[in-house]
């Protein structure tokens, strides 16, 4: 049976825009699942990214003020892609009206409003996903599926990470991204964000870390409220200001299996341009898998392999989602065909009326993760990871 899903999306920027391509694309490339999301409404302060939205995007109307969103009676989803310091408001205020709500990572601007957030949308009653994306690509997606059938046997080493140079250019202008007071952490809640919900989906549950930060790009220009993205550019003459949050995550992991390992992030990292990626190594095989080369997996399992070491496993129709894109092997999809993935199934599990994942609680299980890292930080020692909805 098709179901008609009425989207509000609250901000425009760029990830909106990625989220509504990827809503436009679903019954393009997804015509048997029956889900058909309709662009009710876009709220975002900026008038010509308004104005883009209607004319370009098929949204039916645009509001500076996310609540018009909210109390609409013909809309069954928010969608937050605003600044971090806004989700909280955004979420609670949608769930209480009974609206099911997707927000992008992180979920709270640190982990106790992501931990307020989960109990309010838990207590409503309502469905909710978050935007861990990477988990989509057909070829994470087949990792755990060997994890999952025993085939990489008993797992005993992980290494995890996110090195993105968005931050890297030292004249990138200080958006909010850079700023404590809206974007909370940095490269913790931005990046290593990510690399904890891959380690968590993969491997399963994180005992206890040691971790450490750090800010290397002090300053950066000025920018234009409402204007660009953190990828946009300055000039040294331009009036600077100061960053405020973390440029570097380290930690080192016990995970409850005992499996361990490594997870780091980076930002103004020089070389890798977006490797997020993981190495895993358990008693019969290996896998590793970087997003920089999203349609390869490279893979030792050498009882089933005719000589030994890693091959190359090239992404193709035989993988989930992929042949919806692209058929045969070894033809490629890119980063928003993960988005498209990630829309897609979030919609079914509305459609269904069941719990999606990853959800509002799988954010507070990150979220868990790294407090116990800013912890180590202040403690400079080992820290245990406690599920902070029982705190």
């Amino acid at each position: 049976m098709s179901k008609e899903i009425r989207i509000g999306l609250v901000g425009f920027g760029w990830m909106g825009q990625a989220h509504s391509r990827s809503y436009r694309a679903i019954p393009t490339y997804f015509p048997d699942e029956g889900v058909f999301p309709r662009l009710v409404g876009v709220a975002e302060s900026d008038a010509e990214r308004t104005k883009l939205a209607l004319e370009n995007f098929g949204y039916e109307i645009g509001t500076d003020d996310w609540r018009d969103l909210v109390a609409r009676p013909d809309i069954d989803v928010i969608d937050i892609t605003a600044p971090t310091a806004m989700h909280r408001e955004i979420a609670e205020a949608a769930s209480a009206a009974g609206k099911h709500v997707f927000c992008e990572k992180p979920v709270g601007i640190d982990p106790a409003e992501t931990v307020a957030m989960e109990r309010a949308t838990r207590d409503a009653g309502v469905i909710t996903g978050c935007g861990y994306n990477y988990r989509w690509a057909p070829m994470v997606q087949y990792t755990k599926q060997l994890i999952d059938e025993g085939r990489l046997g008993g797992l005993t080493h992980y290494r995890g990470r996110f090195f993105s140079m968005y931050g890297r250019d030292r004249l990138g202008v200080l958006s909010w991204r850079f700023l404590k007071d809206e974007a909370g952490y940095g490269a913790l809640t931005d990046l290593m964000s990510h690399a904890v919900d891959m380690a968590l989906h993969l491997v399963g549950p994180i005992k206890r870390v040691v971790s450490v930060n750090n800010i290397f790009v002090k300053e950066r220009p000025l920018s234009t409220p409402g204007k660009g993205t953190h990828y946009d550019r300055g000039t040294a003459d331009d009036p600077a200001g100061a960053v405020t949050n973390e440029d570097y995550v380290g930690a080192l992991v016990e995970f409850e299996s005992g499996v361990r390992g490594t997870l780091e992030a980076d930002r103004s990292i020089f070389g890798p341009q977006s490797s997020m990626a993981y190495e895993l190594n358990g008693s019969k095989g290996a896998a590793s898998w970087d997003h920089e080369k999203l349609n390869q997996l490279r893979l030792y399992l050498p009882e089933e392999q005719p000589a030994d070491g890693f091959i190359e496993v090239l992404a193709g129709d035989a993988f989930q989602h992929q042949a919806n894109f692209v058929p045969g092997g070894g033809n490629s999809i890119g980063f928003e065909d993960m988005k498209v993935i990630e829309a897609l199934e979030f919609l079914k599990s509305v459609a269904a009326g069941t719990q999606h994942h990853p959800s509002f609680s799988d954010a507070v299980a990150v979220a868990s993760v790294l407090d116990a890292m800013t912890r180590s930080w202040q403690s400079e020692r080992w820290e245990s990871v406690v599920d902070l909805t029982m705190t």
